[in-house]
């Protein structure tokens, strides 16, 4: 009897998929409560849906038994790290880089431009049908840092390149060299804040991160500057950003948010200086095409018995043997990708 594959996405939709396994769908359904389509024992890899609560996602696990690879469909996997104490040892957890970076890179570089030519302004006016010109800052000679350089943050530099920067700094978890340059170590962060006009947020969310961008880090960013998030929202001490941003001195673009999703009368909402999103760097219709070939593609391998892609950590070993696997291991740059972010 052919093993069972658990899908988020209708298996008939989905062109190439490997003969040998019975491809099952299940997405949690609307409510969250929809049956499993099988029975968990059997699956051996397990997708997990895409833009579902938590509880939705993690309900399976303490039933799948037999499973041998977990496959995400966001970059970041810290939700589901935290949720894996039920799944044996040797269990792979795969991350989507390669699915996000477009459409979290293009949304970077929208917030950017919205914020800093003024656009929320702009549609304000436009309602109160008021003409409201001005002069407004360009992204053209900026100095723009960009803090947490894998995956997304190379994606978000290639759409930089052609609106004429003055120069592009970059950050991740160690030092590196690259074909465009210097990758500084987060260590140097501080150092390099007060020459950046924009800083642009693309890091995990882990213990390194969480509250990297305290009272201190946002005291050395320069006067008038604008930090845009497109990580997670921890990555940001909510409480110091509010005190900067009340006093004005400097601007932000949050794509995500401390806590998420921001309630109704938060202080955030109506901060002066902030343009939010509601985390949606990930759903674009960018997604399905990459989130298929990445399924086509793992799967192919997974029945081949061939190293898989984006093996972010194996259950019950040391994580840095993950990171040696090999073709199919951790790409050394990946854990600079973002986290949850509906990406």
């Amino acid at each position: 009897m052919s093993e069972d594959v658990w899908l988020p996405l209708p298996p008939e939709e989905i062109d190439g998929l490997p003969e040998g396994f019975r491809y099952l769908f299940w997405d949690g359904g609307q409510d969250g409560e929809q049956a499993f389509p099988g029975d968990p024992a059997r699956c051996v890899m397990y997708v997990v849906p895409y833009m579902t609560p938590l509880p939705v996602r993690v309900r399976p696990l303490r039933r799948l038994t037999g499973v041998r690879v977990i496959q995400t469909l966001t970059a970041g996997v810290d939700d589901m790290t935290a949720n894996l104490s039920s799944i044996a040892p040797g269990v792979r957890l795969c991350n989507a880089r390669g699915v996000h970076e477009a459409s979290t890179a293009e949304l970077a570089l929208t917030l950017t431009l919205a914020a800093l030519r003024g656009i929320p302004e702009f549609v304000r006016a436009q309602q109160e049908e008021r003409w409201a010109s001005g002069f407004r800052p360009a992204l053209a000679d900026k100095n723009v840092l960009i803090v947490g350089y894998g995956p997304i943050g190379a994606a978000i530099e290639d759409r930089l390149t052609p609106f004429e920067v003055a120069r592009v700094a970059r950050v991740a978890r160690s030092r590196r060299t690259t074909a465009r340059g210097l990758v500084h170590a987060t260590e140097d962060v501080l150092s390099l804040l007060p020459d950046a006009d924009v800083v642009i947020l693309s890091t995990p969310l882990t213990e390194a991160t969480r509250g990297l961008v305290d009272a201190e880090f946002l005291a050395r960013m320069k006067d008038g500057a604008l930090l845009v998030n497109v990580a997670r929202g921890p990555v940001v001490d909510t409480g110091a950003l509010l005190a900067e941003l009340e006093r004005g001195r400097i601007t932000a673009a949050l794509d995500v948010t401390d806590p998420e999703p921001l309630p109704p009368g938060h202080p955030l909402w109506r901060a002066p200086g902030v343009l939010i999103s509601p985390h949606m760097g990930g759903p674009s219709s960018a997604f399905l095409p990459r989130a298929k070939r990445l399924l086509v593609d793992q799967l192919t391998r997974f029945a081949r018995h061939e190293p898989l892609r984006n093996v972010i950590l194996t259950t019950g070993t040391d994580p840095a043997e993950t990171a040696s696997e090999g073709p199919g291991g951790t790409d050394p740059a990946a854990p600079d990708s973002p986290g949850t972010n509906g990406r």
